[in-house]
């Protein structure tokens, strides 16, 4: 999937090119770049260097909370207020390793915090294109950004957590090589940004995290300027499963008259099939669903109750083929 271009530029991931937890369109642009050129980036993981292989879930536990690091921005001459940004992604290199891990429930984070008194931590062994995690699974790799975006007109500080009209914190797992995001332009430059790299990301990341993991990511910038966009689109070949294919899946379901309170159960009743069938423990089970368990919505048209699933890939674990 990956592609090997010319490299116009390659921008690392010194204090100096990163900026943390905010977008702020007055932040002077680190590298000007014209449309067509390519860039490689040098992104830091999620918790900006503060997890390691030798971690444990006390250094998660003690970690800043600053948001998240964001190589850039990258003025691009010529986009305009009213353009569209192309963004071409071209290649990711993760750096061997990566994290999955969530909060004790009183912090109030990820899907079912009320459900988890404790946090937990996955230390991944990330070699090619597999994630290694217990017991003998593996998780295929497919990278992607998980924060891309651009600045928003709006002047001041805004949050990284939050998605928004110009992109940002999408967490959309299909933006691997070969993807293509449109974002919509606010600002003269559109100052994009990048980082939040994820090796491999169910559609939900229900604790809160994916396989956080530094890497590196290879862009080339165009701009449109006669389309006309209200929130980030894309053109993706998927992956739409974690091997890319049509494969065998065991799926639970939540079934309830509110689409979040449906989504918790369709979630509670995979961490059971996890624990009861392939013995994991809770944690472990809530972090696999997080990192290889994709959420769909079945069904909204048959009020008062929605219907979302719980889908996952039953070739994860060593004894299917």
């Amino acid at each position: 999937m990956a592609r090997s271009p010319t490299i116009d530029y390659h921008l690392s991931d010194r204090d100096a090119n990163v900026h943390v937890g905010v977008w702020d369109n007055s932040l002077e642009p680190v590298l000007t770049v014209e449309p067509g050129e390519v860039v490689r980036f040098e992104c830091r993981d999620a918790a900006n260097g503060a997890l390691d292989v030798q971690s444990t879930l006390d250094n998660v536990l003690k970690k800043p909370s600053n948001g998240h690091p964001l190589t850039g921005p990258v003025r691009i001459e010529g986009a305009s207020p009213g353009d569209v940004l192309t963004v071409d992604l071209l290649s990711f290199q993760h750096k061997g390793f990566g994290t999955t891990y969530f909060y004790p429930g009183e912090r109030d984070a990820g899907l079912l915090p009320m459900d988890f008194d404790t946090g937990g931590l996955h230390v991944w062994d990330l070699e090619g294109d597999v994630g290694r995690f217990v017991d003998g699974i593996e998780v295929p790799l497919d990278p992607f950004p998980g924060v891309i975006g651009v600045a928003p007109a709006t002047p001041g500080e805004h949050s990284t957590i939050p998605p928004r009209r110009v992109g940002g914190n999408l967490d959309v797992k299909h933006l691997t090589a070969g993807s293509t995001a449109y974002l919509p332009v606010e600002v003269d430059g559109a100052l994009f940004s990048i980082g939040d790299c994820h090796g491999a990301q169910g559609d939900g990341e229900v604790c809160v995290t994916g396989i956080e993991a530094p890497m590196w990511v290879t862009v080339k910038f165009d701009v449109i300027s006669d389309r006309d966009l209200s929130a980030p689109q894309f053109s993706t070949t998927g992956p739409y499963s974690p091997f890319a294919a049509d494969e065998p899946m065991y799926a639970t379901t939540g079934i309830a008259d509110e689409l979040m309170v449906a989504t918790r159960e369709a979630v509670r009743a995979m961490i059971v099939h996890l624990t009861d069938r392939h013995g994991l423990s809770r944690a472990e089970a809530y972090m696999l669903c997080s990192v290889a368990v994709d959420l769909k919505i079945n069904q909204v048209v048959d009020a008062p109750n929605w219907t979302v699933g719980a889908y996952l890939p039953e070739r994860i674990f060593p004894d299917v083929d």
